[in-house]
């Protein structure tokens, strides 16, 4: 029955979708009311919720524009249910626009596959990548995604390769404005970013180590199904599906080493795990599955999400 709903990508459900949204974030946003006496803040929440929507729908686009996904609202529905997972990522507003700006790289590098302004491609990723790493610093961690892809489609001409480094010299001038704005000096900003920090000792409450430990289950139970098919899926597809998982794997080294670890990190997983889990729905397999499946990850996902208001 769930399966049925989201098959197709109707209008009616992408406004369902929307509206969820819309409630969960306002659920989580009322529990202080602070914010709604200064406009400021009423404009930054409104301008957060559609950078929120704006990443839902990106990766919904990629994965359809690439061939990634069939015609459904799988991937849509799929990211909310892990936004769920841990509603303090809708307050982080610096972690909500570096995702975006990492997800725009990820547009261009996916369709890099096409051959066609491969140039324009790899430079606009490589400098969406240096901009995000301005609201999140290890967020330019992602460079690496650049390279990948340019070994898979174009090594061979020289230019390509210097195109990133052009990119971060064009985000440089930025960010010395940016950080000469928020620092007393140029470096400010590096220096209270680049620390690392291996632990994972941060959790402040049971529910939330617990709403940890179901997310890492399901990514992990996504990823090893995605491997195991992938050689099953069409030809032409694997590199963007292998850029996915890049993507994903980058995602979990900068909450890794990040040192201001929070699970708000995990959001920069939340797209390439969504391709995957839709990518899982949609392979041939008994319906009861399909809906277990479904109904699993939503009884997982607002119990995370209640437990932590």
């Amino acid at each position: 029955m769930i399966t049925s709903v989201f098959r197709k990508s109707t209008p009616i459900n992408l406004i369902f979708v929307v509206i969820l949204l819309l409630v969960f974030f306002l659920t989580y946003q009322f529990q202080d009311l602070s914010w709604t006496n200064s406009a400021i803040l009423i404009l930054k929440k409104t301008g957060l919720f559609f950078i929120l929507l704006g990443s839902v729908f990106l990766t919904d686009f990629i994965a359809k524009k690439n061939g990634l996904s069939k015609d459904s609202s799988y991937t849509i529905f799929f990211y909310f249910l892990f936004l769920l997972f841990f509603p303090s990522v809708l307050s982080n507003t610096n972690l909500v626009v570096s995702n975006f700006f990492v997800l725009l790289a990820l547009r261009r590098l996916i369709s890099l596959q096409s051959l066609k302004a491969s140039k324009e491609k790899i430079f606009d990723a490589s400098l969406w990548i240096f901009l995000a790493s301005l609201f999140y610093f290890w967020s330019i961690l992602f460079i690496i995604l650049v390279f990948i892809s340019i070994i898979f489609h174009v090594s061979r001409d020289y230019r390509n390769w210097v195109l990133p480094f052009i990119a971060f010299f064009v985000a440089g001038i930025i960010s010395i404005f940016f950080s000469m704005i928020l620092y007393e000096n140029a470096f400010g900003f590096i220096n209270a970013n680049i620390i690392m920090n291996f632990n994972i000792d941060y959790f402040t409450n049971n529910y939330q180590n617990l709403a940890f430990s179901i997310y890492a289950t399901v990514a992990l139970f996504f990823v090893v199904s995605m491997f195991a098919t992938l050689a099953n899926r069409p030809q032409v597809l694997h590199t963007s599906f292998k850029k996915i998982i890049g993507f994903f794997f980058i995602g979990i080294l900068i909450f890794v080493i990040s040192s201001n670890k929070s699970n708000d990190l995990l959001l920069f997983t939340m797209a390439p795990l969504s391709i995957m889990a839709t990518s899982h729905i949609e392979i041939k397999q008994l319906k009861l599955k399909q809906e277990m499946v479904l109904f699993v990850l939503i009884a997982c996902s607002l119990f995370a999400f209640f437990s932590q208001l």
